[in-house]
């Protein structure tokens, strides 16, 4: 085992390192939410790691963002993020797609043991969701963490068992219409405290978010037989 990870093996067991080596993940988004998750999964250790992200780093994401420091102001998000997992794991495999992911993009998710959806767009989400389905690829999909900020409220569950949250009830309707009526989120069951737009958002609450998609994935990934 590389020593990196040994920490893990107590919790996880002897052979999650040489799975979770072996696992592909994607990451759809590096923003608050999704470069928390892209961060725990290079610590465990995933070999195989894919970036979505057609943003770049600006000086407001400085609050929230991993990637987001003064040395990265101006570059593409899925480029920082690459750069940072190499650093982390100089033996990931990480692949930094610049993209608006949509009904024209040429991504083959049936490539990935899991799918992190941290996308802001609302359509593109419902997209991927619904190719993840059809794929039969596991996906775990981020609701709002915008206008929060009590992060303990933080939950994975499915959609239909989701309240509080202005997206995932979009997301639910929206879903049902496509004849999709699960999917797993993380959502918060706090109302928001504010209505701003764009969302207001701190450091604490998409970070957590982002984590605990990644836990989830991780342990799934982890399992033995």
């Amino acid at each position: 085992m590389n020593r990196s990870f040994s920490r893990q093996e107590g919790l996880l067991g002897k052979n999650a390192y040489e799975k979770l080596k072996n696992s592909s993940v994607i990451i759809f988004g590096a923003g608050g939410v999704g470069s928390y998750a892209c961060e725990a999964i290079a610590r465990a250790g995933v070999g195989n790691i894919t970036i979505v992200d057609n943003d770049i780093v600006d000086i407001t994401n400085i609050n929230r963002q991993l990637i987001a420091v003064s040395s990265t102001v101006g570059m593409d998000k899925a480029s920082a993020e690459k750069s940072r997992i190499k650093d982390i794991n100089p033996l990931c495999t990480v692949h930094a797609i610049k993209e608006f992911y949509d009904e024209n993009s040429s991504i083959d998710l049936t490539q990935y043991d899991y799918v992190i959806d941290a996308i802001d767009s609302v359509h593109s989400k419902l997209f991927l969701a619904e190719t993840a389905v059809k794929s039969g690829v596991p996906i775990i999909s981020s609701m709002g963490t915008g206008n929060k900020l009590e992060p303990d409220k933080l939950r994975i569950s499915d959609i239909s068992k989701t309240a509080y949250c202005p997206l995932a009830k979009k997301m639910r309707v929206e879903l049902r219409k496509k004849g999709i009526n699960h999917l797993k989120v993380v959502y918060s069951t706090e109302e928001p405290k504010c209505r701003t737009v764009p969302p207001s958002s701190v450091s604490f609450v998409p970070s957590v978010a982002g984590l605990l998609m990644a836990g989830e994935v991780i342990k799934k990934l982890a399992e033995t037989d």
